[in-house]
């Protein structure tokens, strides 16, 4: 088993790590839309949020060697269901080979964000 870390990726803010690579699969720790350079939460709605999750998302899939057509499955966690269509419209821009997923609304994220995504790529 290997741990992936990249500063192209926010440092974990608790005992976990960015992500394992157990076999040939990739188990990623849940990202949240902070700024990997400033360690901050982005400005902005949901979509600018889910923007930078899967910008961070992208850099733990480039540290492991795979990438987005390789993810198997997501669970996505939202605090507020109405952002749902907003979320969607961005997630089908990087998530273009459509994997498995789940997608829940929850009472709260950490840091008050309003979205985390974590993810099972191939590697």
């Amino acid at each position: 088993m290997n741990t992936i870390h990249t500063d192209k990726a926010p440092a974990a803010v608790g005992p976990y790590s960015q992500a394992k690579v157990a076999g040939a699969f990739l188990f990623a720790s849940g990202q949240v839309p902070l700024n990997p350079a400033t360690g901050t939460v982005v400005d902005g709605d949901i979509q600018a949020q889910t923007e930078q999750v899967c910008k961070n998302i992208e850099a733990v899939l480039t540290e492991a060697g795979t990438s987005f057509d390789k993810v198997v499955k997501t669970t996505c966690f939202l605090a507020d269901i109405n952002d749902f269509k907003p979320f969607n419209e961005v997630y089908a821009k990087y998530f273009t080979s459509k994997p498995a997923r789940s997608c829940v609304a929850v009472k709260d994220l950490p840091l008050g964000v309003s979205v985390e995504i974590e993810i099972i790529a191939e590697v």
